[in-house]
C-alpha cells in the first residue's frame, strides 16, 4: 500500500464519504472521486491483469485512454464489463470486479502464460494452429474462444432506459479544457446557440489538475467561474460526461452522454445513457493532447504511471502516487510534476531526463539526472526500483514505489479524421497533427500542438471570435488575464528505442505487444502500418491505440530506416471510445424493438371489429367478423361476396406513397420506370414497373400526375422505404441534373377504397364533384371537393380487384370521419368493410401480382408485362439488361392460373408443380404456386403459380404437390385471370 490519499487538497467533498467494494473488499471514497482515484486513496495499486500473459497491471492514465483498469461494474441486470475505472465516477455502494484473472487478481494461474512468452511472440496463433487439422473444431478453437475477451457480459435483462436525442446548433465545442472554455464563452457571450461536450464530470480539462493562477484566481476555481457562467447563458448547453464519439457528414456527430452511470439507484423514469446526434453548423475540437509512455522494460509493473495522470490525481484528487517517487521525462512537462509533488510533500527521489541538453530550470531538491534513461522497472505486483543508464552506459538501481513517465504528447486528432483525413506528421511537434481542410471542424488547444496554458485560452477565444463572425454574430475573444504559473513545455524529441532494456518492453498495455514484437513484424515482412497493427494487434484493444500507436508507428521506422511520417497510421474510425449496446439501441428493445405503424384508419377498423395481421411493421385489419361466423373462412367469403355484388370499403393507407415533384419529375419518372410517363396527362394514373439494373421487376404501383411538375407515387407496402432510397439515388448519384425532389407522405394520407358495382353511388352522395364515368374514367386522378367543399381529398380511379373501384385519399386526421360517412353513404346500397384476407382473394381472382410473384427473379415478360416495357424509350433502368440471353430463354418461369380438378380438394402456396405422371423430385419441379386463396365466385381453391414456359402450357393437367403435408393435388394450368378478363368490369 504505497499510494495513499494527503491530508488536504483537491477538489473532492472530504465532508461526503462513499462506501464501495472492490472484488468483494470493502472501501471508502469521497464524493468527486472516480473509481481509479478512490482504489488509489486506499492503496489498491494492483487492479487487473493483461490480456495475453496476465501480467500484473495498475493504473496508468487518468482518462479515457486507460488500458489496464478495466472493471466489472455493478451487478445483476446493471452488470456492465470492461468499464475504465478513470472515467467511472464513485458512488455509494459501487461493486466493482477486477477482470481477466482466475481465481483471484492476487493470485492467477494464467500468469504462467508468462513462462511461455518466448513461445507466443507476434503472430504465433497465425503459426501454430495448422496442424493437425482435425483438431481445430475440437480444442483448438474451443480454447481460443474462452481464452478470448475481457470481462463476461449478463445473461439479466438490463431494467434500465436508453434515450436517442437530436440537438441542433450554431456551435458546437467538444472538450471544456482551457481552449473549450474560452471558445464557448467568447461564442455564447455572442448570442450564438452553443453546444458543449466534455467526458469527465466537470468542465476544465487540465484546469482541474493545474496549480497555476489565472488572472489571480487558482486554475480550478477559475474553470469553475467559466463553466458556472456558461450554464447561466441561455443559448448554451454544457453536456459533462459526454464523450463524442464520431464525425460524420453534414457536419453531423455523434456522442453519448452518461445520465445516470454515476448513480446507484437510476430515475426508472429517465435514461441512463443518452445518445446524441448533433448537427452543428460549425464545430471546434479542443480535447487536447495524449501523454505517450515510454517503452522501457518493465513499464507496466504497477507504480508506473503517466506524469499527467499522476499530476491529476495528485492535484484534482489529492492523493499521493507512492512513498519514494521518480519522474523519467523527455520534455519539460515532467518539472510541473516534480514542482507539485514537493509541494504537497511527496518524496521525489530523482528526475531522470533522457536531454542531456535539457534547459529546464529546476530548483527543487530532487536529484536531476540528464542524458539519462530508465532502461528497466523493478518488481512484480508492486514497484519496487528502476534501473538507470546514463549517457556514458553506467547503470544504476534507485529504490522507487513509484515512477512518471512522459515521452510526449500526442495529439487527439481522431474526431478530424472520420471523415476520410490522415494525419500528418510533424517534426516540429513530434507528433501527428490533424490534417488539413476539415472543413466545419476548427481545432484549438492542445489539439493543434499548441502548448501552455496562456496560449491555448488565447487560440480558442480567437477560433471562436473568428467562426462566430463568420455564423453573423459580433464577437469579441474573451480575455482570461495574466496566468502566473504555468509550465510551458516545448514539443519533445520522440524517444523510441531506449538503451539498455532487458526486460519485457510494452507499447500495446492491454494485448501484451512488446517492442520487440514490432520488430518481428518488420523482419516478417509485416512491416506496413496496417499489416503490423493485424500481425501484432497492436492498437486492437479496448483504447483502439490511444496510448500505443505513435510509439508503435515510432518503432516500425526505426525497424525500416524511414520517417514516421512515410509510416503513415492506421485508419481513424468512430467510435472513439467504446459505446453501450444500450446507447446505440436506445429505446428499441423488448416490446419496443422496433415501432408499431398504425394506420389513420386503424381505430376505425377496430370499431367496427376488425381483426388486426402484422405485416411487417404494419397492422393491418385482416377481416370483420361477425354474429354467427364460427370462422374466418365464412367472414372473409362474405367480403369477398358482398364486394361482388355490393360495394366494400377497405383501408390502404399502408401503401407506400411518395410526392416526386420537379420541372424534370416526368423525365425521372421515365427513366425510373420500364413503361412510358413523359407523356401523362395531368389528372391521370398509370400503372408502372420498377426494374432493377439486371432487369428483374423490384416494384410495381400506380403513380398520377396532379400537375406539370407534381406526381403522387405509391409503392408495395413492404418496399416503400426501399423505393425511397432507389430514387434518391437516381437522383443524387445518377443523374444529379434533373431537377427532382422527394417527400414520404405515407403517414400524412388516410387512403380507403372504396369498391364494387355500387361503388360510385355510394361516393357520389360525398364527393361534390361529377365521378361518372364519363367525367371521371378509369385511371382518373384529382383532387376532389367533399361534404359541400368543407374537405378536399384525392380520388382516384384504380382497381386492384377488378370490379368498379375508387381509392379516395384525405388528410389523415380526417381518415375516421371520412370513413364513417362513407359507411353512411353505402348503408343503402348494403357497404361493408372488408379486410387485407378479402383483398388478397379479390387480387388473385383478377390475376393481379404482388411481391409473391415479384420475388427478384422475374423479368416483366414473365409476369404477362411484356407491353410495360418500352421500345421506344433511349433508357431506362434495366433496359440494358434485359437483352441477355438467360432472360430470352423459352422455359423461363411465367406465370400462369392454377385449379384443382376436382373443385372439392385444394392445395397450398409454396406447393410445387410436377408434370401429370412425374415423380416428386428436383428434377422433375416445373415451378410452384405463388399465392393460393378459397374464391367464392369460383367456388374452389384457385391459385397463381410460376411455372416453366408457363404461357404456353394453359390447359394442361399437372399435379400440385407439397412434401410437407403429403399433398398431391389434380389440377389445370390456366389463365391466371379469373374474373372479368376482358376487363369490361372497370370501365363501367
Amino acid at each position: 500500500m504505497t499510494s495513499y490519499r494527503l491530508p488536504k487538497g483537491g477538489l473532492v467533498d472530504r465532508n461526503s464519504s462513499l462506501g464501495f467494494t472492490f472484488d468483494g473488499h470493502s472501501l471508502t471514497g469521497h464524493a468527486g472521486d472516480t473509481l481509479a482515484s478512490a482504489l488509489l486513496a486506499n492503496g489498491r495499486q494492483l487492479v487487473g491483469r493483461s490480456f495475453k500473459y496476465h501480467r500484473p497491471r495498475g493504473i496508468l492514465t487518468a482518462g479515457a485512454a486507460e488500458p489496464n483498469a478495466l472493471m466489472t461494474i455493478g451487478s445483476g441486470g446493471r452488470t456492465d464489463a470492461n468499464t475504465r475505472a478513470t472515467m467511472q465516477d464513485l458512488y455509494d455502494g459501487l461493486e466493482a470486479r477486477s477482470q481477466n484473472r482466475w481465481p483471484s487478481l492476487n493470485f492467477d494461474i494464467g500468469s504462467l502464460n508468462g513462462l511461455f512468452s518466448p513461445f507466443l511472440a507476434a503472430g504465433f496463433y497465425y503459426k501454430t494452429f495448422m496442424w493437425p487439422a482435425k483438431l481445430w473444431e475440437g480444442l483448438y478453437e474451443p480454447f481460443i474462444r474462452r481464452a478470448a475477451g475481457l470481462g463476461k457480459a449478463t445473461y439479466e435483462t438490463d431494467p434500465d432506459r436508453y434515450e436517442k436525442s437530436w440537438a441542433h446548433c450554431d456551435f458546437l465545442v467538444i472538450g471544456a479544457g482551457p481552449a473549450g472554455l474560452a471558445a464557448a464563452l467568447t461564442a455564447g457571450r455572442a448570442g450564438a446557440r452553443v453546444i458543449v461536450l466534455d467526458e469527465h464530470s466537470l468542465a476544465g480539462g487540465s484546469l482541474l489538475s493545474e496549480t497555476a493562477t489565472i488572472g489571480g484566481e487558482s486554475a480550478p476555481a477559475f474553470a469553475k467561474r467559466l463553466a458556472d457562467e456558461l450554464e447561466m447563458l441561455p443559448n448554451v448547453r454544457v453536456l459533462t460526461r459526454t464523450t463524442a464519439f464520431g464525425w460524420y457528414d453534414g457536419n453531423v456527430f455523434g456522442a453519448v452522454e452518461r445520465t445516470q452511470k454515476h448513480v446507484r439507484d437510476p430515475d426508472p423514469n429517465k435514461p441512463v445513457e443518452r445518445m446524441w446526434r448533433i448537427v452543428a453548423k460549425k464545430a471546434l475540437l479542443a480535447s487536447g493532447a495524449e501523454e505517450r509512455p515510454l517503452v522501457f522494460g518493465g513499464n507496466d509493473i504497477p507504480g508506473v504511471m503517466m506524469a499527467g495522470a499522476m499530476r491529476s490525481y495528485l492535484n484534482r484528487f489529492a492523493v499521493a502516487p507512492g512513498q519514494r517517487t521518480a519522474i523519467f521525462t523527455t520534455n519539460d512537462s515532467g518539472y510541473a510534476l516534480a514542482r507539485d509533488l514537493e509541494a504537497a510533500g511527496v518524496q521525489l527521489t530523482s528526475i531522470i531526463d533522457s536531454r542531456a541538453d535539457a534547459q529546464f530550470a529546476y530548483t527543487g531538491k530532487a536529484r536531476l539526472i540528464k542524458g539519462a534513461v530508465v532502461s528497466d522497472a523493478r518488481g512484480g505486483k508492486a514497484l519496487s526500483g528502476v534501473n538507470v543508464t546514463t549517457a556514458n552506459g553506467a547503470t544504476e538501481t534507485i529504490a522507487v514505489d513509484a515512477l512518471a513517465m512522459s515521452g510526449g504528447f500526442s495529439p487527439i486528432i481522431h474526431l478530424a479524421c472520420h471523415r476520410g483525413g490522415k494525419p500528418q506528421w510533424s517534426d516540429a511537434h513530434g507528433a501527428f497533427l490533424a490534417p488539413p481542410g476539415t472543413r466545419g471542424l476548427a481545432l484549438a488547444g492542445a489539439v493543434t500542438g499548441t502548448t501552455g496554458l496562456s496560449a491555448s485560452l488565447a487560440e480558442g477565444a480567437a477560433r471562436a471570435a473568428a467562426i462566430a463572425q463568420e455564423l453573423g454574430f459580433a464577437a469579441q475573444p474573451f480575455e482570461a488575464g495574466r496566468v502566473d504559473g504555468d509550465v510551458v513545455a516545448p514539443p519533445a524529441r520522440p524517444l523510441w528505442n531506449i538503451r539498455g532494456v532487458k526486460g519485457k518492453a510494452f507499447v500495446d498495455f492491454q494485448n501484451d505487444v512488446g517492442r520487440k514484437d514490432l520488430g518481428l513484424a518488420v523482419q516478417e515482412g509485416y512491416g506496413d502500418v496496417e499489416l503490423a497493427k493485424r500481425y501484432t494487434t497492436s492498437g486492437m484493444a479496448t483504447d483502439q491505440g490511444k496510448l500505443s500507436n505513435v510509439n508503435a508507428i515510432g518503432l516500425l521506422a526505426e525497424a525500416r530506416g524511414v520517417s514516421p511520417a512515410e509510416v503513415g497510421t492506421t485508419t481513424f474510425r468512430p467510435f472513439y471510445t467504446p459505446i453501450s449496446f444500450g446507447a446505440l439501441t436506445g429505446p428499441h428493445h423488448g416490446h419496443h424493438f422496433q415501432p408499431v405503424r398504425k394506420s389513420p384508419l386503424h381505430d376505425w377498423a377496430k370499431k367496427h371489429g376488425a381483426v388486426f395481421v402484422e405485416t411487417g411493421l404494419w397492422y393491418r385489419s385482416s377481416w370483420f367478423p361477425r354474429a354467427g361466423e364460427t370462422s374466418w373462412r365464412q367472414s372473409v367469403d362474405r367480403e369477398v361476396l358482398n364486394v361482388r355484388k355490393n360495394v366494400g370499403i377497405c383501408d390502404v393507407s399502408m401503401l407506400g406513397k411518395i410526392e416526386v415533384c420537379g420541372m424534370d419529375a416526368a423525365e425521372f419518372l421515365n427513366r425510373v420506370y420500364s413503361n412510358a410517363f413523359l407523356k401523362l396527362p395531368v389528372g391521370k394514373a398509370r400503372y408502372g414497373l420498377m426494374l432493377r439494373e439486371d432487369g428483374f421487376i423490384y416494384d410495381d404501383g400506380t403513380t398520377s400526375r396532379l400537375a406539370d411538375d407534381r406526381f403522387f407515387m405509391t409503392t408495395t407496402t413492404a418496399y416503400a422505404a426501399g423505393v425511397m432510397t432507389h430514387l434518391e439515388f437516381c437522383a443524387q448519384v445518377l443523374w444529379p441534373e434533373l431537377d427532382v425532389r422527394f417527400a414520404s407522405v405515407t403517414d400524412q394520407w388516410a387512403q380507403m377504397s372504396v369498391v364494387g358495382p355500387k361503388a360510385r353511388a355510394t361516393l357520389q352522395a360525398i364527393v361534390d364533384n361529377d365521378i361518372s364515368n364519363a367525367a371521371f374514367p378509369f385511371l382518373a386522378a384529382k383532387e376532389v371537393s367533399l361534404f359541400g367543399s368543407r374537405l378536399h381529398g384525392r380520388l382516384f380511379r384504380i382497381s386492384f380487384s377488378g370490379e368498379l373501384a375508387y381509392e379516395l385519399a384525405v388528410p389523415a386526421g380526417y381518415g375516421e370521419s371520412v370513413a364513417d360517412a362513407v359507411l353512411q353513404a353505402g348503408k343503402e346500397h348494403g357497404i361493408q368493410p372488408y379486410g387485407v384476407e378479402a383483398l388478397s382473394v379479390l387480387r388473385i381472382e383478377k390475376g393481379h401480382v404482388t411481391h409473391n410473384e415479384i420475388n427478384g427473379t422475374m423479368i416483366p415478360s414473365d409476369l404477362g408485362f411484356s407491353k410495360m416495357v418500352s421500345t421506344a424509350k433511349p433508357d431506362f433502368i434495366g433496359k440494358a439488361m434485359l437483352g441477355r440471353e438467360g432472360l430470352m430463354a423459352q422455359d423461363r418461369a411465367s406465370l400462369v392460373g392454377v385449379v384443382p380438378l376436382d373443385p372439392a380438394t385444394t392445395f397450398r402456396t409454396g406447393s410445387h408443380i410436377l408434370a401429370k405422371d412425374a415423380a416428386p423430385t428436383l428434377e422433375n419441379d416445373q415451378g410452384y404456386v405463388s399465392s393460393s386463396a378459397f374464391s367464392p365466385h369460383v367456388g374452389s381453391t384457385i391459385g397463381l403459380a410460376l411455372v416453366k414456359s408457363g404461357h404456353a402450357r394453359h390447359g394442361e393437367e399437372v399435379m400440385v404437390w407439397n412434401g410437407l403435408s403429403k399433398e398431391f393435388t389434380a389440377a389445370r394450368l390456366c389463365n391466371p385471370v379469373f374474373f372479368d378478363p376482358t376487363n369490361e368490369k372497370l370501365h363501367v
